[in-house]
């Protein structure tokens, strides 16, 4: 999806993991590759359902803020590294923001 107007949106991508040190190092090897500007990571606590079973276990979860065009390269590196089957990779809108912040993210990314 690399067209003008998605090279020139900022989003921002959720990614959640029980292993804090790996989020950590996805989230720095993307940095580095500049398909993310950043990575805000917080503490949370999952309650879900798994196999027909309640789960809950404490997360990490990382705000990544990217550009758009780069989403679909997150979500394949995201399925191919994360150590979950099925892992939560979720893409939100940003709306609006502090301009020059949108902008250094999108001159800290490829596009």
């Amino acid at each position: 999806m690399s067209d003008d107007a998605s090279d020139a949106t900022v989003c921002e991508v959720i990614i959640t993991a029980n292993d804090e040190g790996w989020l950590v190092d996805f989230t720095r090897s993307l940095v580095t590759d500049r398909l993310a500007a950043c990575g805000h990571h917080q503490p949370i606590r999952a309650v879900y359902r798994w196999q027909g079973a309640i789960q809950e276990e404490r997360e990490t979860r990382v705000a990544l803020h990217t550009r758009r065009s780069l989403v679909d390269q997150i979500i394949d590196r995201a399925r191919e590294a994360h150590p979950y089957d099925v892992p939560c990779v979720l893409t939100l809108p940003v709306l609006d923001g502090n301009p020059a912040y949108l902008e250094w993210v999108l001159a800290e990314t490829d596009g």
